[in-house]
């Protein structure tokens, strides 16, 4: 009789090695931070890296002597405005996005419009701590109505309603002028009404282009929503400058320090939406797809222009340094979103550890660039809380398409 007494072991050791490797906990060197809703996460992420942009400002300030105060009161509000009006653009995109790919009757629909609600408050709150509450809660009504008629806008162009957008774009051109009239009011005349209304006039043109490229399904839609995002960043610092004066408000708007603050903080919150369209392109119709890779293709635009800033201050070489190493970590969130997907936990937790390699290298190199004047750990531990709201939102985003 033939003894399989060694293979019978053999067999029941592997089988045990399989089943403890099957039950061995992945470890996360980093843990994700997700609500389940993918526009607040978005947002969440976005929100975090403009302080990030904060630091990097004032650190570059010092160690370049740039003219005036990336901290002070102008400056402070110009980047405040021109983020939270670029947020605005994004967020309109993402719930027309969300109206065209889940209806307007949807749960995703709703939690896109009230992410996008809860920048329109926040907007009324800058109002407010400057002009008082009763001018809050006038620009908040304005803005709600504007709101209202790209929304109008964007029904009437998912059915090629001509009619519709046209009865939009008049309501869109009467918000225009009593908003032009409501702000030259409340700054004394600083903001005269015709410089505010063209550039509304610009944000309307704009932001229609995009949704009428969105609508249409359009490869050119990314590049559209980008460009009516730039818009409105030049419209924040016209706003800023005439409320600085209004109010006489410590710095300067337009130095160097607090344009580089602006700059920093409107390129790295653009890096989270449009991370954020990237992925759920990349989930709603798949990594080869046209979508995906004109969705990508504008994320990159704007690496290569924060690429540029890093290059102006620190010289070419640290500029293509810092591409090559930006580029690496948005490949880094992209495995991620797609071990998401595939439910695959070691390939999250690879993709994890290879963010937070980055963020090492990342913090080396601003301080090295910024002759110390931005530590290592301060930069390493601001990318580590970029990585766990990013990853919050990609797992947001699945949670809802996948």
């Amino acid at each position: 009789m033939e003894d399989n007494t060694d293979d019978n072991m053999d067999d029941n050791t592997a089988a045990d090695m399989d089943d403890n490797m099957d039950d061995e906990e992945v470890e996360f060197v980093l843990e994700t931070i997700s609500t389940g809703d993918p526009f607040a996460d978005a947002k969440t992420a976005a929100d975090h890296v403009e302080g990030s942009a904060k630091t990097l400002a004032g650190g570059f300030a010092a160690a370049l002597g740039l003219d005036g105060d990336s901290d002070s009161e102008a400056a402070e509000l110009r980047a405040t405005l021109s983020g939270l009006l670029q947020e605005h653009v994004y967020l309109a995109g993402y719930t027309v996005d969300a109206a065209y790919s889940f209806g307007p009757e949807s749960g995703e629909f709703e939690l896109a419009a009230e992410a996008l609600d809860t920048n329109s408050v926040a907007l009324a709150d800058v109002i407010g701590e400057l002009a008082g509450d009763d001018n809050r809660d006038a620009f908040l009504s304005l803005w709600r109505d504007h709101i209202g008629f790209f929304v109008d806008y964007a029904l009437a162009a998912a059915e090629d309603d001509d009619d519709g957008r046209k009865a939009a774009l008049d309501d869109l051109d009467d918000y225009t002028d009593a908003a032009g009239g409501f702000f030259e009011n409340i700054t004394d005349g600083e903001l005269p009404a015709e410089t505010v209304t063209d550039h509304l006039d610009g944000h309307i043109d704009t932001l229609a282009a995009a949704i009428d490229s969105l609508a249409a399904g359009d490869a050119s839609a990314f590049d559209d929503l980008k460009t009516a995002a730039d818009h409105v960043v030049g419209g924040g610092g016209v706003l800023a400058s005439g409320f600085a004066a209004a109010l006489d408000l410590d710095g300067d708007t337009g130095s160097e320090a607090s344009e580089l603050r602006t700059n920093l903080a409107t390129g790295l919150q653009e890096h989270v939406y449009l991370a954020g369209i990237a992925v759920k392109n990349a989930y709603a119709e798949g990594l080869d797809s046209g979508e995906f890779e004109a969705a990508a293709g504008t994320l990159d635009s704007n690496s290569v222009q924060l690429a540029d800033a890093i290059g102006e201050l620190a010289g070419d070489d640290n500029r293509d340094t810092f591409l090559s190493l930006w580029r690496d970590h948005i490949g880094f969130f992209v495995d991620y979103a797609v071990a998401t997907a595939e439910n695959d936990e070691q390939g999250q937790a690879d993709a994890i550890r290879d963010l937070d390699g980055y963020t090492e290298s990342a913090g080396g190199f601003f301080e090295d660039i910024s002759a110390g004047e931005l530590p290592a750990d301060a930069v390493t531990d601001s990318l580590r809380d970029h990585i766990t709201t990013l990853g919050g939102a990609i797992d947001s985003l699945d949670a809802a398409i996948n």
